[in-house]
Order: C-alpha cells, then structure tokens, then sequence
C-alpha cells in the first residue's frame, strides 16, 4: 500500500487548499505561532462539510506544555465529545506527566471519550523523558498514530529514532514523522524510515497556508 500524506491546516482555506492538491488526510487546528491549539466548533463544523477526505481535529487547550489543570482538561474531553458530533475522523492530543511520563490515566479517557474514532498522540512525544517507555504506553492506551520527529527539532536530524520507534512498533502504531518534512526530503525518510503516513504543513512562506504547488510534489515524491 502506497504511503499517504498528512497535511496540517491552520485554516478551512488551507484545508480547502490541502485537499485540492491531493492530500490524504487533514490535521485542522488553530494558532500555527502556539504549534497548534483546538480550533472552535464551528471550524470544525464547517470544516466537516467541506473536506470529504479523512479529517483529524486537534484538542489542545492552550500552547505551552502538555501537563493540564482539571478544568483544562475537561475542557479537552468536552471537545473531542462535541467535535465527535460533526463527524470528524480523529483526533490528535497528547498528556504527561511533570516527570515527562505519559499521563496514561487522562489519555485512555479521552481516547474513550473519541471512539470510534481514531487518535494519534501530537508531539507531545517529542518532550517524553523515553521515548521507548512512552511508546508501549500509548499504544496501551488505543492511540493509532504517534505523530513525531524522533525527539529532535525535525524528522530528518530525528530519523535514527523513528526507524527505531517503527522497528519496535512492529505494525501495532502507526509512527507518523512530522517536523520540516518537505518534498526535498520526504523519499529519503520514506526510504529509511518505512512507514505508512508522512506529516508535513507544506507551509513554504510567512503564511499560514499550505502551498499546493508543494503538496503535489510532496505527494508524487512519496509515491514514486
């Protein structure tokens, strides 16, 4: 099966945008200068009826760090419990710990909160004290995706430990790199690497707008 290409879309126009140029999937969040927080409802709504292919929602109640109060996180689990309503794919989040341990508690409620519908834990991995430990944790949790760079500021410095995340993987996550992946360096990663998704903004300017031109060349990158 042919890899598949995530785009992450701060805006409905760049979502619009992603889709036209053959994205695969979209990751709609808010606040591209936060790396990315839980956009409204009514985004999403509306988002939902425009975007026929695969859409993820992000649930981030804020930038900063992945350790939430007990009102932040309800707000989170209110979100993936409202944003379900619209019919939505997925959703990306990730919780830890003050020790930079995976907050297994708070990520299995949300996950059930989300079914059926599918998770991917956001690079929250990234800041994980093991990455190794964390693996196993998520995947006990029923996340599908680890959405990554290999703990590094992009996938490509990071690519020795997503080859050994998807090694130990072994089929039962999906281990998505994402971090500076562009059409210059995706088949390098998809040869290396060998996974089954690819997460890139294909940001190529000050905007905030995926640029179609590059999630074509992306996507043929990937595909040939």
């Amino acid at each position: 099966m042919k890899p598949k290409l995530e785009i992450a879309c701060f805006h409905l126009s760049s979502a619009i945008i992603a889709q036209q140029a053959g994205a695969d999937r979209i990751e709609l969040c808010d606040e591209a200068g936060l790396g990315g927080i839980s956009p409204g409802y009514e985004s999403v709504k509306l988002a939902r009826e425009k975007i026929i292919i695969d859409l993820f929602v992000m649930i981030r109640p804020r930038g900063g760090n992945f350790i939430y109060s007990p009102s932040e996180f309800a707000q989170m689990k209110n979100d993936v419990l409202e944003f379900k309503k619209t019919g939505v794919d997925g959703f990306v989040f990730g919780i830890l710990n003050e020790d930079g341990s995976i907050n297994k508690k708070q990520n299995r409620e949300l996950v059930q909160a989300a079914h059926p519908c599918s998770c991917a834990f956001h690079r929250a991995f990234d800041v994980v004290t093991n990455p190794f430990t964390a693996l196993e944790e998520i995947i006990d949790c029923g996340f599908g995706t680890i959405l990554t760079s290999g703990q590094k500021q992009t996938a490509m410095e990071g690519i020795d430990v997503l080859v050994e995340l998807v090694n130990k993987a072994n089929n039962r996550i999906v281990i998505m790199p994402g971090g500076g992946v562009r059409s210059s360096n995706i088949a390098e990663l998809k040869e290396k690497v060998k996974t089954s998704f690819y997460h890139s903004s294909a940001i190529m300017d000050h905007s905030e707008m995926a640029n179609p031109g590059e999630i074509k060349l992306l996507k043929n990158n990937l595909n040939s």
